[in-house]
């Protein structure tokens, strides 16, 4: 439920095109839509600028395409996270132009072009093995009207090649940088640039990493300012917060 779709109801009430009536049943699940298994927050894109988001994982493949059947009857674009392949090829079934991204693991049915600010997000990878959770990032802020700049693969184990992309890094309105093992990368960054850095933590890494415990650890403990950090693997965490600051 969005400004615009509100604002055109009320448009066309105000000109006769539309029955009070008629509005009004548009109107009934103005705040929230009851589902059975799931209760879909209709009101959120007008509290918060963004519509609700769909975490796939826990649910089956019906209740997704459930859930992205209904809000097809809307306007918003669709993001759901953390899907599997049997949860995609429902969704195919009721929506052909939903776009699965197997390395990210979402389905994004984009149903309008949102403004896009002159500024760009960076997406800062340390190791190919944190590409999941990196695309996750990407995904989300791409579907919510940013432009990404994706930049891989430049952990610290070789820190040359992060610096033949400083010029991209530096200009970026905000950098997401995700990292595993110790993950010192988002440190790193944050020493040599003067723009907000996201850090992310992933679960990659041998035993002592603790399934991404070291990483959060070392990004929490980071004597570098401006840094924050999200949750251990939450790519959709880091792209949400980067575009609420590329968007201010």
């Amino acid at each position: 439920m969005s400004n615009d779709y509100l604002s055109r109801i009320l448009s066309d009430v105000k000109t006769g095109k539309l029955e009070i009536d008629a509005a009004l049943e548009q109107l009934r699940d103005i705040t929230a839509k009851e589902l059975g298994y799931a209760t879909i927050d209709n009101h959120r894109e007008l509290r918060t600028g963004y519509p609700e988001v769909i975490f796939g994982q826990g649910k089956t493949p019906a209740q997704v395409a459930g859930i992205i059947e209904y809000m097809l009857t809307r306007e918003n674009n669709i993001l759901a996270t953390r899907v599997t392949g049997e949860m995609v090829a429902e969704v195919l079934k009721i929506c052909p132009e939903a776009v699965y991204n197997p390395i990210a693991r979402t389905i994004a049915i984009k149903r309008k072009e949102l403004p896009q600010p002159p500024t760009y997000i960076s997406v800062i990878t340390a190791g190919t093995s944190d590409l999941p959770v990196a695309e996750e990032a990407a995904i989300t802020a791409e579907i919510f009207g940013n432009r990404v700049e994706r930049i891989v693969d430049v952990g610290v184990a070789g820190i040359h090649r992060l610096y033949n992309k400083m010029d991209l890094i530096r200009k970026a309105r905000v950098n997401i940088v995700v990292a595993g093992m110790e993950g010192a990368l988002p440190s790193v960054v944050g020493g040599i640039v003067d723009k907000p850095v996201i850090a992310v933590p992933t679960s990659v890494g041998y035993g002592a990493n603790f399934g991404g415990l070291s990483a959060l650890l070392g990004m929490l403990t980071s004597c570098a300012s401006g840094i924050s950090v999200v949750n251990i693997d939450n790519g959709f965490g880091a792209g949400f917060l980067a575009s609420m600051i590329n968007k201010l």
